[in-house]
């Protein structure tokens, strides 16, 4: 339309003209109009441009024109051509030009838009706007070449002319006419002059004329202006930004462009940084999908933003952030963003990723090939959030990955995390959705590892960015609370708590969103609690501000004052209805210590256990008034506190013994007041005192179940003012209190209960130690003093006793043993040798008394025991997993152990005994009366929730060599002195609960959610101590005691070498006594276990750990050779483990054994799990397998645990062979077939550990493993080179053959295990020969014709005997075997038709022929049953009609004709042999 309006005016204005130039002609001709510039003395130029009809002004006005430009174009050429002094005329024409912009005003107004001339207040017939009167002369080719020469010849002389404010650039103008010409005329020449005015022209003039090279020049130039381009660029780096702008305009070739930008990326390095993004935009932008992995790769070795200086600006930004707590708005901070280099450069990033696929996953490759942590820059974990933000979901998950594996393999550090945020905080903010995604997914993950990664993405955050990306970080940190993962709960809570504590006044500040976490304590377990208390008490009471306390009286006037809301917006106008942060903590917990639900009960007393540990803090400064310490109104308020809780659960024993031990671990963790501790260890002191300690000399008065007697004395000289523990009058008060208070309505009142014994001698023995540091001296005498118990002989009368007395013997024997196990965790510490000897009694008292309570069990079937841990629910009187107690030993590892130490007391216990009073020494002749019997007792495994916990630092007592005491004969009255050592029964017992506490935190499972409506077991119960110390701490100290496990261990192995040479090399030996062979056989698993538990601590591999792995190899190796600290990883995991293989000659059992395997297996990888190490691990498993296990008393072992091991040592061994399917072979055809030829009870004589009885678990392993064998076959490709094939199929003729054998055993083991077995693994090895081993035969079949049709020939006969087990189910009618059938027949049947599209590929379609499958048992005979139905019926598809392809076998044996059904026929010209199975 534009177009046509323009015409229709040039129409016009030449009809115009036509009607006056005849008249004129007429009349005046036309000579007179060409004489006019020589009359008028006027330039062609002057007198052309009027009659064309344009005005040329001077000074400021623009020149006036008053038609349309195309008009004028063609009037000027038309004079040109039609003037007699053509082609001269144009010279002429030019030289006015010259002439005329000799004025530089005139020179500027011919560069500047001509105006429409308007007279009698018309508008022009022109289109408002006009071009300069210079770009419509270039539109008109006879003149353009010459005045572009003109221009360029003109534009030197304002080169190096400022142009000051507003005002116009001539050079610019000058250029600008040249942009966007209809047609260049010789624009090779306009190029080269153009390049040669860049040469000499100065920096401003050089760019505008590089950025208008696209739209000046043509597409033929562009290749060469491109390499003139690139060149300049090698030359002159300020030319940067212009050349790369011009270059990503250009339409260049695919080599040119490559070549360019290896041009480009060569001078990267010296690139300023304000250029950058623009050079980063154009390298992006310019790549192909081909090279694209290539030049990211270069791309981010040289992109070095550790090198780019901050501006000022981003500099002083983020000190202006990080001195002063004031909010920065976002806005703010995107602007100073935008402005930021380095923001400008991830941008461009940004865009390449999101709108190319290729480029996003080149990244992500680039990073992912970076193997070393020194390689790794800030730019990979900026380029991680980049591609997260990306919308696209594969970048998404493709980046989380990555973060991930690199986090876990430790290439990527919180080192380099921190950097990050510290250098690029304001890049970094555009991508805070993404780094709080990428926080919460490895803070989710199950794999411990990354864990701590996304808990530093949090805390990095919240210091990092303003207050709303603090708040998100709150508030996601809540949802992780409240999300009821365990260890999600542990992470979010121990993160809030740190950030309380280094940022204590910006989480002030969200306290409201922490608070919330109140209304979910029921999913938290009581660690959580505490750690949630923790939190919120230091948030009210970390800052001492004036009036923050409140009262606790206020509190008790205002009890309703919970239900208020609380808003820090709110102004303190009312002090009724605007309560503190510590107001709400005190109503809370006075709310819950007022319930009458133990479970809310129990959170308040931990609640108002950790304010005490706030309010009560010792202080370094003196911000109170007394000198640092406590003023006296905050004093009296902890002690009010204390108060009010003692008196809410003075009428519980359960709430008495947690409030004690919540206490206890108070004093134990945390720094209170002086005046505090001192304040709670006098009353403690005078409570126990009062409570639980008499005279011994005083007469023991009372009616109680069984007489009274003074027992377990260490107390050799009799002195006045002994004192023992008042145990049977409690227990029996205790009881008669109960059953008084079942009868009474009235508010019960405060009773001794033995229950609270133990928690409040450990807060006691605490108290004293934090007050004396470390000194027990004032009540060491409770280490040694007695007990007032019953005669132990009674435990042998318990049938004789009534329910009531066997269950009071129990309770008596379950407080005894806690009370001394509670000693034991309190005296372990001292270094005197009298105090050692006398912990070690207590520990033979403590395995001793155990015997006995294994036999009283037994006589008290549903007894549930007194609590022994109250933080628990356990508290509530519902235990799991006590009744039935006797079925619990099924599953139990220390059942023998338990009972054998009882049976083999040590020595120096029954001596230490005779040396005691003598009422006491009665007891020895029964406890040796009781090692000459075995009696049936009830494994304590069910009832470990029920004994008090044992500390980490017990476990030191592994370390104690040879110890001396002095003891007193009694008749002699002579000092004799006596060695002891750690008895077996003790090992056991300290390496048992060793095991237990590695169990549960060095290896533990991932984290998993709750199951709806559904109650799953507090793992955590009796590991409260524990849980309060770090993974990190447990395994340095376990790492300390490693040279004692390794002396335990050696010891262990040195008795088993002697008892063999003793016994001619056999176990059952007349020289074996069997209670110390059981015994001294689970020390040794345990020690195993304890090591093997230990080195497999998931956090080694956290590279801030790889030195405490180190030290660890470090003690094992040094076993071996001295020098150990100075040796590489490499070398220590190579001693390592040939210490460890030293052990493989002296193994007791086959349990044991398997532990060896595992540790060793656990070693190796260390080392990277290299092929010595795996055949040597293998070896020793084979070696094992092949040995005959026979038990102290001469019988082979055999049993549930007998099985597991041998299934776990099996597939330890075909996972470490090199070649399964040999493997598999050598024992499905050997071993198998000597056990089919040996009597029933008999075993195999290469596979001593194959029997009749465990023939299931080798079955089972076998065909899992082959399974597993054949899915890492690699797919058959067709590019596939000869050879490659030949080594497939020959691996897939393998396992068909070991297939074929496996199956056709069900054939004599037909039981339904077996059936099982096979039915599942074999629909499993069905799939993957689908999936995997087809294809091959797909490529393979032109070439290897013979093996494919053997290897299918073989295949056929599994898969026949498969359908004769689907068939036996059926009839059978058993469930667990028909599960299998459905989704197998269905696998058969795709077999089938995958043959045939296998022959089709090939042009053998004809060869392939379908028959009936009649259905028969697996000893192949013919289901009658359904013979019968076949006249009435039509065949069943899933009972009788079966296809089964059948290539041309080259042979067939007479026996297996007799077992074939109805096969197919396949008949192939190209085949010479034709032959049909019979068919029955």
């Amino acid at each position: 339309m534009f177009r046509k309006k323009r015409r229709s005016s040039v129409n016009a204005g030449e009809a115009a003209s036509t009607t006056t130039k005849p008249k004129k002609s007429r009349s005046t001709g036309r000579q007179p109009k060409e004489s006019d510039p020589q009359e008028t003395n006027e330039s062609v130029f002057d007198v052309f441009l009027r009659e064309a009809g344009v005005t040329l002004k001077h000074g400021d006005t623009s020149n006036e024109i008053a038609v349309d430009q195309i008009v004028f174009q063609k009037r000027i050429q038309k004079q040109l051509q039609k003037s007699p002094r053509y082609p001269g005329i144009i010279e002429e024409f030019i030289t006015g030009l010259d002439s005329y912009i000799e004025n530089h005003d005139r020179f500027r107004n011919l560069l500047l838009p001509c105006v429409p001339r308007v007279s009698d207040g018309d508008l022009s017939s022109g289109s408002s706007f006009q071009e300069s009167l210079l770009r419509m002369l270039l539109g008109i080719e006879m003149l353009q070449t010459l005045i572009v020469n003109t221009l360029l010849e003109k534009l030197p002389e304002f080169m190096f002319e400022g142009s000051g404010d507003g005002a116009l650039s001539i050079p610019r103008l000058i250029i600008n006419q040249l942009k966007w010409l209809d047609r260049v005329v010789d624009t090779k020449e306009l190029a080269a002059k153009l390049m040669e005015l860049v040469s000499v022209a100065p920096l401003e003039v050089q760019r505008d004329i590089i950025t208008s090279l696209p739209e000046i020049l043509e597409d033929s130039q562009h290749n060469d202006i491109a390499k003139e381009l690139n060149s300049l660029l090698q030359q002159n780096s300020q030319l940067t930004v212009p050349i790369l702008d011009a270059l990503s305009s250009l339409n260049l070739t695919s080599s040119l462009l490559t070549e360019v930008r290896g041009g480009v990326m060569a001078t990267l390095a010296a690139v300023q940084l304000e250029d950058l993004p623009v050079v980063v935009k154009f390298i992006l932008h310019s790549v192909s999908a081909s090279d694209v992995s290539e030049v990211v790769c270069n791309l981010r070795k040289k992109l070095e933003l550790e090198q780019c200086v901050l501006p000022p600006a981003l500099q002083a930004s983020q000190s202006r952030m990080k001195s002063k707590s004031a909010v920065v708005s976002a806005t703010a901070q995107a602007a100073g963003s935008g402005q930021d280099s380095v923001a400008l450069i991830l941008d461009c990033i940004k865009s390449a990723v999101r709108f190319q696929k290729t480029i996003s996953e080149a990244w992500l490759k680039a990073i992912e090939s970076v193997e070393e942590v020194e390689d790794h820059k800030v730019l990979d974990l900026l380029l991680l959030f980049i591609l997260h933000s990306n919308n696209a979901n594969q970048s998404r998950r493709g980046a989380e990955r990555v973060l991930k594996v690199k986090v876990k393999t430790g290439l990527i550090q919180e080192a380099l995390l921190q950097k990050t945020f510290r250098d690029y905080a304001q890049v970094m903010r555009g991508y805070f959705p993404s780094i709080l995604a990428l926080a919460q997914s490895l803070l989710r993950s199950p794999d411990p590892c990354v864990v701590p990664f996304g808990g530093h993405m949090y805390r990095h955050s919240f210091t990092a960015f303003d207050s709303y990306c603090r708040q998100e970080v709150v508030g996601s940190l809540v949802t992780h609370v409240c999300s009821g993962v365990g260890r999600e709960v542990d992470v979010a809570l121990e993160l809030l708590c740190s950030l309380v504590t280094e940022k204590p006044s910006e989480m002030a500040q969200y306290a409201v969103f922490v608070k919330g976490i109140l209304d979910y304590m029921d999913n938290l377990t009581p660690q959580q609690i505490r750690r949630l208390f923790h939190l919120l008490s230091r948030l009210a009471f970390g800052q001492q501000q004036q009036g923050s306390h409140i009262q606790v009286s206020h509190i008790q006037i205002r009890p309703i004052a919970s239900a208020f809301s609380f808003s820090p917006s709110c102004t303190q106008t009312s002090f009724l209805l605007r309560f503190s942060p510590q107001d709400d903590l005190h109503i809370v917990i006075r709310k819950q210590l007022s319930s009458t639900v133990p479970k809310y009960k129990r959170i308040g007393i931990i609640g108002a256990v950790m304010i005490v540990g706030s309010m009560g803090a010792s202080r370094a400064k003196a911000n109170e008034a007394q000198n640092g310490s406590l003023s006296k109104e905050t004093f009296r308020q902890v002690t009010a506190l204390l108060e009010l809780v003692k008196s809410s659960s003075e009428s519980s024993p359960e709430a008495t013994a947690l409030y004690y031990d919540e206490l206890a671990n108070l004093i134990l963790s945390s720094s209170l007041d002086p005046q505090v501790q001192s304040m709670i260890g006098d009353s403690v002191q005078d409570d126990f005192q009062n409570d639980y300690v008499v005279d011994v000399e005083l007469e023991i008065t009372g009616s109680f179940p069984f007489p009274a007697r003074v027992m377990y004395n260490l107390d050799n000289e009799k002195s006045e003012g002994s004192i023992a523990i008042n145990l049977l009058p409690l227990l029996t008060k205790d009881i008669q209190n109960k059953g008084e208070q079942q009868n009474q309505t009235k508010k019960a009142h405060r009773r001794v209960s033995p229950l609270c014994l133990a928690p409040l001698f450990r807060l006691l023995r605490l108290s004293q130690e934090r007050q004396h540091q470390g000194d027990l001296g004032e009540i060491d005498g409770l280490l040694d003093c007695p007990l007032i118990l019953t005669d132990m002989e009674v435990v042998e009368k318990t049938e004789s006793l009534s329910k009531a007395e066997r269950e009071f013997l129990c309770s008596l024997l379950f407080y005894t043993i806690n009370w001394f196990r509670e000693v034991i965790n309190g005296f372990c510490r001292l270094k005197e040798t009298e105090m050692k000897m006398k912990v070690m009694t207590r520990l033979q008292n403590i395995t001793y008394l155990q015997t006995l309570l294994e036999r009283a069990l037994a006589g008290a079937p549903g007894y549930v025991p007194p609590v022994a841990n109250f933080d628990n629910d356990s508290t509530d009187g519902s235990v799991p997993g006590v009744s039935p107690p006797v079925n619990k030993t099924k599953k139990d590892v220390t059942g023998k152990k338990r009972k054998a130490s009882g049976k083999n007391p040590s020595e120096s216990f029954c001596q230490s005994e005779e040396a005691t009073e003598a009422d006491e020494t009665q007891q020895d002749q029964p406890e040796k009366d009781k090692e000459k019997e075995t009696r049936p007792g009830v494994s304590l495994a069910s009832y470990r929730h029920f004994f008090r916990e044992l500390d980490m630092e017990l476990l030191s007592v592994l370390q104690c060599g040879l110890l001396s005491r002095s003891l007193l004969d009694s008749e002699l009255h002579t000092n004799v002195r006596e060695e002891v050592v750690l008895g077996p029964a003790e090992l056991v017992f300290l390496l048992e609960d060793m095991l237990r506490k590695l169990d549960f935190s060095l290896a533990a499972a991932p984290a998993k959610r709750a199951p709806f409506l559904k109650v799953r077991a507090d793992k955590s119960v009796g590991f409260s101590h524990l849980q309060q110390r770090s993974a990190k701490d447990i395994a340095s100290f376990c790492v300390q005691l490693l040279p004692a496990l390794c002396s335990h261990l050696e010891n262990c192995h040195n008795h088993f070498q002697i008892l063999l040479s003793e016994n001619n090399g056999v176990v059952d030996g007349p020289a074996t006594d069997v209670q110390e062979h059981q015994l001294m056989s689970s020390g040794y698993q345990l020690l195993l276990q304890v090591l093997n538990t230990t080195l497999s601590w998931s956090g080694f591999s956290q590279p801030g750990q790889r030195s405490l792995l180190k030290k660890a190899l470090g003690v094992l190796a040094g076993r071996l050779k001295e020098g150990a600290a100075e040796m590489s990883m490499e070398q220590l995991v190579k001693d390592s483990f040939h210490y460890l293989l030293n052990f493989r000659s002296t193994m007791p059992n086959l349990s044991t054994a398997l532990c060896l395997s595992q540790l060793l297996s656990t070693v190796s990888e260390k080392g990277g799990g290299s092929a010595a190490y795996r055949e040597q691990t293998a070896s020793l498993a084979r070696h094992f397998l092949s040995q005959a296990w026979v038990t102290a008393n001469g019988e082979r072992e055999r049993g549930n645990k007998f099985n597991e091991a041998l299934h776990t040592l099996l597939s330890i061994y075909l996972d470490h062979v090199d070649d399964v399917l040999k493997a598999v072979e050598e024992i499905a055809g050997e071993g198998i077939t000597e056990l089919l030829n040996v009597s029933k009870d008999e075993s195999s004589a290469s596979w001593p550990t194959l029997s009749r009885q465990t023939f299931l678990v080798f079955y089972k392993v076998l065909m899992a493993e082959l399974e597993k064998a054949v899915r890492k076959i690699p797919a058959g490709k067709m590019s596939d080179s000869s050879e490659a094939q030949s080594e497939k199929l020959l691996t897939w003729n393998l396992a068909v053959r070991d297939f074929h054998i496996l199956v056709n055993l069900v054939k004599v083991f037909d039981s339904r295990p077996v059936l099982n077995v096979c039915l599942k693994y074999g629909r499993l090895f069905l799939e993957s020969f689908l999936k995997l081993g087809m294809p091959i035969l797909d490529y393979s079949f032109k070439r290897h014709k013979v093996d494919v049709q053997s290897l299918l020939k073989t295949f056929q006969l599994s898969t026949r005997q498969l359908h004769h087990m689907c068939g036996h189910s059926k009839i059978h009618q058993d469930t667990s075997l028909t599960n299998h059938v459905p989704a197998l027949k269905k696998s058969l049947e795709l077999f089938v038709y995958r043959v045939k599209a296998m022959l089709m590929l090939n042009n053998c379609q004809e060869a392939f022929w379908i028959g009936n499958l009649k259905n028969r048992n697996l000893k192949g005979e013919e289901i009658l049953t359904q013979r019968e139905e076949e006249s009435g019926e039509e065949d069943d598809d899933d009972d009788n009609e079966e296809g089964q392809p059948a290539p041309l076998p080259q042979q067939q044996s007479e026996d297996e004709a007799q077992e074939s059904d109805s096969e197919e026929i396949t008949k192939c010209s190209r085949m010479e042999e034709d032959i049909t199975d019979d068919s029955e």
